[in-house]
C-alpha cells in the first residue's frame, strides 16, 4: 500500500471512463506532488536565503541597505517566511504542469499541443513578470517610500516589513504576467468572446484598474506600476485572442466537416 500511494499520478487519456474515486485518488496524488514541490522550494530557498536578502537589499536606496529587527524571533520567522514566498514560486511551473495532466482528459486530443504551450508560455510569462518587479516596480516603490519626507523622520527600515512587502510585490507582479493567458483562456472555452472583449473596453479597464487598486501597495508609485502594465497586457490580450480566433477560424474553413 505505501509503493502504490509513492507512485506517480497516472495521466488518464482522453474519453477513459473512470470512477469517482480514481479521480479523488488522482486528485489526491497531484496535490502531493504539487506539496512535494513546495517543500523542496521551501528548502532550497530556505538553504539560501541569505543570498535572497542581500539581493532585495540592493534595491533599497544607499544608506538603507541594512535591515533592521526588533525582536528577538523576528530574523528566524523573516527568514522563514522569504523561504516560503520564494519557494512558492519555484514549485508554480511544477503546480501548472500537474493542473494541466489532471484536466487535460476533459479536452479533445487536438487541444493538447496548445495547453503544452500555454504551460511553458506561463512559466516565461512568470520569469517576465519577476523580472519587471524586481528591476523596476520594486526600487522605483522603495525608493519613493524610503526617501518620502526624508527630512521629518528618521527611516529605520523593519526587515520584517520590507521583505513582506518585496515579496508580496514580487508575487503580485508575477501574477499580473499572467493575465494574457487567463484572458485567452477564457475566450478558448468560450467564456467571454473576442466581441465581448472589443466592444466592452472600458468596462474592461475599469475592472483592471480596480484590480491594480486591489494588488500588494501602499503607496501610489506601487499601484501605478503593477496597473499599467495590467492596461497593457490586457489590450494585448484581447487581440492575441482575435488572432488565436482568426486562425482557429481558417483552419476550420481549410478542413471542412464531412456530411
Amino acid at each position: 500500500m505505501r509503493m502504490r500511494s509513492l507512485r506517480p499520478p497516472r495521466r488518464l487519456d482522453h474519453g477513459e471512463e473512470a470512477t469517482l474515486v480514481e479521480h479523488l485518488e488522482e486528485l489526491r496524488h497531484r496535490l502531493f506532488v504539487c506539496i512535494g514541490a513546495l517543500l523542496v522550494g521551501f528548502v532550497v530557498a530556505f538553504v539560501f536565503h541569505q543570498r535572497l536578502i542581500h539581493a532585495l537589499e540592493l534595491e533599497l536606496p544607499k544608506g538603507h541597505r541594512h535591515l533592521t529587527t526588533l525582536t528577538i524571533g523576528e530574523p528566524f520567522m523573516t527568514s522563514m517566511w522569504l523561504a516560503f514566498y520564494a519557494g512558492f514560486l519555484v514549485a508554480i511551473p511544477v503546480i501548472l504542469w500537474q493542473a494541466w495532466a489532471f484536466f487535460l482528459p476533459a479536452f479533445d486530443p487536438a487541444h493538447e499541443r496548445i495547453l503544452r504551450v500555454f504551460v511553458l508560455v506561463s512559466v516565461v510569462l512568470l520569469m517576465i513578470g519577476l523580472a519587471f518587479g524586481y528591476y523596476f516596480a520594486l526600487p522605483k516603490a522603495a525608493h519613493f517610500l524610503a526617501n518620502y519626507d526624508k527630512q521629518q523622520y528618521t527611516t529605520f527600515i523593519r526587515a520584517r516589513d520590507y521583505i513582506g512587502f518585496a515579496a508580496k510585490v514580487l508575487v503580485a507582479m508575477a501574477i499580473v504576467f499572467e493575465l494574457p493567458l487567463f484572458v485567452i483562456g477564457l475566450t478558448r472555452i468560450g467564456i467571454l468572446s473576442t466581441t465581448t472583449l472589443r466592444r466592452s473596453r472600458r468596462v474592461g479597464y475599469f475592472v483592471v484598474c480596480c484590480i491594480g487598486v486591489a494588488l500588494p501597495g501602499v503607496d501610489p508609485i506601487t499601484t501605478i506600476l503593477e496597473t499599467v502594465p495590467l492596461l497593457v497586457l490586457y489590450e494585448a490580450s484581447i487581440w492575441a485572442a482575435v488572432l488565436l480566433e482568426r486562425r482557429s477560424a481558417r483552419a476550420s474553413a481549410s478542413y471542412p466537416v464531412e456530411t
